[in-house]
């Protein structure tokens, strides 16, 4: 197994009854919830029932509320990277890629990787969604405010692991629609 994190943009939420008519494909990161992830899952974030494994542990977040953070913190990012090409490139294919698979929420699906951090799935996913998500975002919203320059500077210095995740169509959970 490759342990990845998946997000997936959809029209609904999964619900016990049912997951989502038509699931979009958008990002896969190998070996971590990379911090692009949270921010998109980090606008009215909620658990809720996977779509591809048993217990509770998928996350579904406001797709615009989470998009235009990322996209806010990509524009700060970039302003100490001016003459970075691969920057700028991966910032033109995210951009174009969460446009084109637009919708209502984000579904963010972590049990490859929380299965790697212990025993209870679940309470991890809780505190990724209790913790690590909102403190990410708190950060990210105080560098992009000016009030974080060290921390913008770290993730400057290390934006591939941050944002250089797999942008496609298809991901290795795929869904028909």
């Amino acid at each position: 197994m490759a342990h990845r994190s998946y997000l997936y943009s959809a029209d609904s939420m999964p619900s016990e009854a049912d997951i989502p008519q038509r699931i979009r494909c958008i990002s896969e990161h190998n070996r971590d919830v990379p911090l692009a992830h949270k921010l998109m899952a980090g606008r009215g974030t909620t658990i809720v029932p996977s779509m591809i494994w048993n217990p509770p542990i998928g996350i579904a977040a406001d797709y615009a509320g989470g998009a235009a953070l990322l996209l806010d913190l990509l524009s700060a990012v970039g302003k100490g990277l001016e003459d970075d090409a691969e920057f700028a490139a991966c910032v033109a294919r995210t951009t174009a890629h969460l446009e084109k698979q637009q919708a209502e929420y984000f579904v963010l699906e972590t049990g490859e990787i929380v299965s790697m951090w212990g025993d209870d799935p679940a309470a991890s996913v809780r505190h990724l969604a209790s913790h690590d998500i909102p403190d990410a975002v708190a950060k990210a919203e105080a560098a992009i405010a000016g009030d974080d320059d060290d921390w913008l500077a770290a993730v400057r210095a290390d934006w591939q692991t941050h944002f250089a995740s797999f942008y496609a169509d298809a991901l290795y959970f795929s869904f028909p629609g």
